[in-house]
């Protein structure tokens, strides 16, 4: 996800996208554990949009938008 389509979403979104990439990475870590993860860049990827949800969510809060 970029960055430009991070800012697009509304606050709710971005939570209810933080929450499911959260999930998502609990899963890939699993999947990662049991050599089933066919791409081991993923778990890395899903942790940058973490960062970059984030990131928007800090500053709105902040009113830097």
């Amino acid at each position: 996800m970029r960055i430009h389509d991070v800012r697009a979403l509304s606050d709710q979104q971005l939570k209810e996208e933080l929450e499911k990439n959260y999930k998502e990475v609990m899963n890939l870590r699993f999947r990662a554990a049991t050599n089933q993860l066919p791409n081991t860049n993923l778990p890395r990827t899903v942790r940058k949009d973490i960062a970059r949800i984030l990131t928007v969510l800090r500053e709105r809060e902040l009113g830097r938008s």
